[in-house]
């Protein structure tokens, strides 16, 4: 069985063991099935019998409002509880992916919160909003479809349909490459250019 670990922070100790039991328990599930299982610590695991470049696509306007929801609960400084998921393949190997960051864990809750996780295109949505919120701290041209402003960032709508569509890598991020391509199906002659101080970018024609 070989294993892929991705770790968006360095946790204080591994998932692993008290995911063990969940793992055991959801093998004979059906495909899309995921396991909820809470730790005496109070971290919540999440078994899921899909790896997430299989997880399903969304539509934008139901990503639109889970970064709404995301947004207000950051806002409101709303604490989130640290999270695990195994991601497990008809193959046997499996993806690990932590989340203890704060801010992730704030916006994952508030997700939960609004339509839940435990299931697969809840599970997807919230994977893909966080997936594009690392695009956009990694990918500077990204940048010029997203607007800062007092209450909040506003995404421009072509990049949330991107991110509703395109489907994640295994590690639960989006392909810098595969992402561009697929914006530039949605806003036709787009030149991607530096942020603009006030407003979103607009498509060149």
């Amino acid at each position: 069985m070989t294993r892929e670990h991705h770790w968006r922070t360095a946790p204080r100790g591994s998932i692993l063991p008290a995911m063990r039991t969940q793992e055991q328990s959801t093998h004979r599930q059906r495909p899309d099935t995921i396991h909820v299982g809470h730790t005496p610590g109070g971290l919540v695991t999440y078994c899921v019998n899909v790896p997430p470049e299989a997880l399903p696509t969304v539509l934008r306007r139901d990503l639109e409002r889970a970064w709404y929801a995301a947004r207000d609960a950051a806002l409101a400084e709303r604490q989130g509880a640290v999270r695990g998921f195994r991601f497990t393949r008809p193959d046997g190997s499996h993806t690990d992916l932590a989340l203890a960051d704060r801010d992730a864990r704030c916006w994952v809750g508030a997700v939960d919160n609004t339509v839940g996780i435990g299931n697969a295109n809840g599970l997807s949505l919230c994977l893909r909003l966080l997936a594009l919120i690392d695009l956009l701290a990694r990918a500077p041209w990204a940048r010029s479809l997203l607007h800062l402003a007092r209450d909040g960032a506003e995404f421009h709508p072509a990049l949330l349909k991107a991110a509703a569509s395109q489907p994640l890598t295994k590690e639960a991020r989006f392909d810098e490459t595969g992402f561009r391509m697929r914006l530039s199906r949605f806003v036709g002659g787009f030149q991607l250019e530096a942020p603009a101080e006030d407003g979103l970018a607009a498509p060149r024609p």
